[in-house]
């Protein structure tokens, strides 16, 4: 079946491809073990040398790239404009710091000699061909967050983008051959879902990673534990975002609406669960609502564009489901609640707040990918707190207050992979990222990240 590249805005088909067949695929992974076994030994200063050309590749296309991604998921502009220029930020960054990220680390000398060494320390050595099971709603930044720093430590990397996207994902190949590096050490595979499972077991892939959804998670992890292999998840979210007395309140409705909508809501680290203090609550429920009904819903080529479509019919299906189901046990719209009117084609839906949220709803565990923001009520900290660790996930939080005991509170007590006080959650090359509980294990990113896909060797000498 043709893996086809459909604009959401219009429905209509842009582009299709021919999925690999066996013998491509065997192709594509002889070339990443020859070229894992040269490529391993260059030295830093020559990797950081290539990752800095791509970068520079991809600042002078920002603008061809970024029309690229919004024509195949939906994402405004503008924003597809911002994660081009992330992803060449993060690229020159490990560029600038792999080398002391994995440098040697040495015990303190009375721990070497207490172990019966003359010396004795830790090395980082790349493990092998890497596979990357990336997601459509940030189709570059997700896959360069890998890219970078798994290429910057030795490994090579393969790429089994989503279906939706394969022309990002084939872009994202030739911007590393055209940077000059060798043959075989980033390559796309054009493959379905059902052929991940044949990667993955095979003898020269020696780790996964992957970003997207639960099911997928529990499908990859499955396979990378029965062939023992390592594996690094990052699944979904339903970050809450806690509203307190002393936060300022202009500050946290502004950021509220950017942190719900960001990339049309198609976004693990999107807050979705607004967790509000009865005392600011009337006036933060207010105020959101106004701004989230003020959002300008239409073509993401337009500048002036806040909202564009879902990425995929089915995703705006799934939503539809999730409001409604709410709606009928109870839950009241405070605005949006539908498809926009005017746009009979492609997979629009209303930036919506719901309030009014009971365990009874599927929307009080599931998360909703898309504009769709769910409001609580909380009479003070201790309900707070409960309400947002209320969720089989645990990817970020955001919390506004001003009181550093309720911020110690949350950081002690929120079970999440991060906490955002007074801001939104984002991803930085410098921080590590990632979830506990069904947003999956394992950390991208930061030293962290790097690491996740190195040999850790002890090297003792007697």
């Amino acid at each position: 079946m043709p893996i086809a590249s459909v604009n959401p805005a219009t429905g209509e088909t842009v582009q299709t491809f021919e999925p690999l067949d066996a013998a491509g695929i065997e192709r594509r992974l002889a070339r990443a073990e020859a070229a894992f076994h040269s490529y391993r030994g260059t030295p830093f200063a020559a990797r950081a040398e290539l990752m800095r050309r791509a970068a520079d590749l991809l600042d002078r296309e920002l603008e061809a790239v970024a029309r690229t991604m919004t024509e195949e998921m939906g994402k405004p502009l503008a924003a597809s404009r911002a994660e081009v220029a992330k992803c060449g930020k993060a690229m020159r960054w490990y560029a600038d710091h792999a080398e002391e990220l994995l440098a040697d680390e040495h015990p303190a000398p009375a721990d070497v000699a207490d172990s019966g060494a003359s010396r004795a320390f830790v090395r980082y050595r790349p493990l092998g061909p890497v596979l990357a099971v990336m997601p459509w709603n940030f189709p570059l930044w997700q896959v360069l967050r890998f890219a970078a720093p798994a290429l910057m430590a030795g490994n090579v990397g393969l790429l089994k983008h989503a279906s939706n996207v394969p022309r990002t994902a084939l872009a994202i190949e030739e911007l590393f051959q055209r940077a000059g590096f060798p043959e075989g050490c980033f390559q796309t595979l054009l493959i379905g879902s059902g052929a991940v499972e044949g990667v993955i077991r095979d003898r020269r892939v020696v780790a996964v990673t992957l970003t997207g959804s639960e099911p997928a998670g529990r499908a990859v992890a499955a396979t990378a534990a029965d062939e023992v292999k390592k594996a690094v998840l990052e699944l979904g979210g339903s970050d809450p975002f806690v509203v307190l007395p002393s936060a300022d309140l202009d500050a946290a409705v502004r950021t509220a609406v950017r942190a719900r909508v960001q990339n049309n809501g198609q976004s693990c680290i999107a807050a979705k669960r607004f967790i509000v203090h009865t005392d600011v609550y009337d006036r933060f429920t207010a105020a959101f609502t106004a701004a989230m009904g003020a959002l300008k819903v239409g073509d993401p080529m337009d500048e002036s564009t806040d909202v564009g479509p879902l990425a995929s019919r089915q995703g705006r299906d799934d939503l539809e489901e999730l409001v409604e189901d709410a709606r009928v046990h109870g839950a009241r719209v405070e605005c949006g609640g539908g498809r926009p009117e005017g746009w009979d084609t492609g997979w629009f839906y209303e930036p919506t707040v719901l309030t009014g949220i009971t365990p009874a709803m599927r929307i009080h565990l599931e998360e909703t990918f898309g504009p769709v923001a769910t409001v609580y009520r909380v009479a003070d900290l201790d309900e707070a707190v409960a309400v947002a660790n209320d969720t089989p996930f645990g990817l970020s939080a955001n919390v506004w207050t001003t009181d550093e005991a309720e911020r110690e509170r949350f950081v002690r007590d929120i079970q999440a992979g991060g906490v955002f006080f007074n801001g939104m959650t984002a991803s930085h090359p410098a921080l590590p990222f990632g979830g506990v509980k069904r947003s999956g294990f394992g950390r991208e990113l930061s030293g962290h990240g790097i690491r996740e896909f190195c040999n850790i060797t002890t090297v003792w000498i007697g």
